[in-house]
């Protein structure tokens, strides 16, 4: 299959911008972009209820903002909440099957599934798409975990399965049919599994899924070559874009318990000389800017659209990453290396790898050793300047859409190869 070929993709989702909340929802709007910027076509479903149980029922739900040539389906029930309400507690898309079934007998090329937990559960992978390459990419852990980032109890990192008591104390119904195999019977039904590091690969090659698992790391969607002007699109000088005055450290993601936020704004607390600006909202935003807001070296961004962050990926000193659950990847480390800014992250999950393979930063495993870590950085420009060079180069070797765009139509490639009784478009 060569890249030319035209080909209809349809992107399934449970959540997607504007109504999203994390990762999975920002990269399938990224890698739908992306596509149809290389000429193919792309439709994404994902489920308006789900967003609505998940931000209150009464949430507003946005507008169709501009799609950028992307076909999107809001799947939106009359029953709503209770449509994925009965998608979490049965594993199928019961009140969506129909019009899923009525998507997915359009004739695509290609169906990815990304985050189907309330928008079809496992069993949506059986849904019949004639000819379609099937491909699930792993956001999360939900295949193996009900809470989907191994965080027990709501309290701390799993460290072994107690899986019925550890859904009631995370107020999360618990799911019968996980007792069965639910799961392995649907997952057969797709030709691979793509994880976006080998951490996440091996644990779900470890769980003994019958289909291949190929890694592909995910992309910076945010890079200076987007927001400068200078034609070699190298990033401005960090100094240009904030002063010495201003140097500051820098946390973008959800404000929860797992990402390890209160911890490191602790640190931070007790250390006035390190500044942090933290961008991101969550359920414990409000908590967090009560019990920190008042410091004069800790500031709360909240929600930052694209340029803003852009100019904070490039003024930080350096990106943190403190998170307690197992990450699958560490997007946010990767945008900030295309602005040639190292990262610190703590030893959960598939984010050490980015920091091994790139010499890009530090990883942690206690809090205690941060004050020390950080101060080196603050006070070694030499150092910072060593680290933002590797990442730098990290993300033209690695990290960017160019490259994980070709691995991405590689693999399909190599699938269809497998299955020459398919004929493409």
């Amino acid at each position: 299959m060569r890249e030319a070929q035209r080909m209809k993709f349809c992107m399934i989702t449970t959540f997607y911008p504007p109504l999203n909340f994390g990762g999975d929802g920002i990269y399938v709007e990224a890698l739908s972009r992306a596509l149809v910027e290389h000429g193919h076509e792309v439709t994404v479903v994902h489920c308006a209820d789900a967003y609505r149980l998940a931000a209150g029922r009464h949430a507003a739900v946005p507008a169709e903002t501009d799609t950028n040539g992307i076909r999107v389906h809001r799947l939106d029930s009359p029953f709503g909440f209770l449509s994925p309400l009965l998608t979490q507690q049965s594993g199928r898309p019961l009140l969506k099957e129909r019009s899923l079934a009525a998507i997915l007998a359009r004739g695509f090329d290609v169906i990815n599934y990304h985050n189907i937990s309330l928008v079809g559960g496992p069993a949506v992978l059986q849904l019949p798409a004639p000819g379609a390459i099937k491909l699930y990419t792993l956001h999360e852990h939900w295949l193996l975990c009900s809470t989907h980032i191994f965080w027990k109890n709501k309290q701390r990192a799993c460290d072994r399965r107690q899986c019925f008591t550890c859904s009631i104390r995370s107020g999360t119904p618990p799911q019968l049919w996980r007792l069965t195999d639910l799961v392995a019977r649907s997952v057969r039904h797709v030709d691979a599994l793509i994880a976006p590091s080998e951490f996440t690969a091996r644990l779900h090659r470890e769980a003994g899924f019958a289909v291949p698992i190929v890694v592909n790391p995910h992309f910076a969607r945010i890079a200076p070559e987007q927001q400068s002007d200078h034609p070699s699109g190298e990033p401005p000088s960090r100094l240009e874009a904030h002063p010495d005055r201003d140097r500051h450290f820098l946390y973008v993601g959800r404000l929860t318990a797992s990402k390890g936020i209160e911890p490191l704004l602790t640190q931070f607390a007790a250390h006035p000389h390190l500044r942090l600006h933290v961008a991101g909202g969550g359920e414990s935003y409000g908590p967090l800017v009560a019990r920190f807001g008042h410091l004069p070296n800790i500031k709360f961004l909240g929600a930052i659209d694209a340029a803003t962050l852009a100019a904070e990926y490039s003024g930080a000193i350096a990106l943190i990453l403190p998170s307690l659950a197992p990450e699958t990847f560490g997007l946010a480390v990767v945008e900030a290396m295309a602005f040639g800014t190292p990262s610190v992250v703590r030893n959960a999950g598939g984010c050490r790898e980015i920091i091994e393979e790139s010499g890009a930063g530090f990883v942690f495993e206690r809090f205690e050793e941060l004050p020390a870590l950080l101060g080196r950085l603050q006070e070694d420009p030499t150092l910072r300047d060593t680290l933002g060079a590797r990442a730098r180069a990290a993300y033209h070797a690695r990290y960017n859409v160019e490259r994980h765009l070709g691995e991405y139509l590689g693999l399909i490639e190599r699938l269809g190869r497998a299955r020459p009784q398919r004929a493409l478009q």
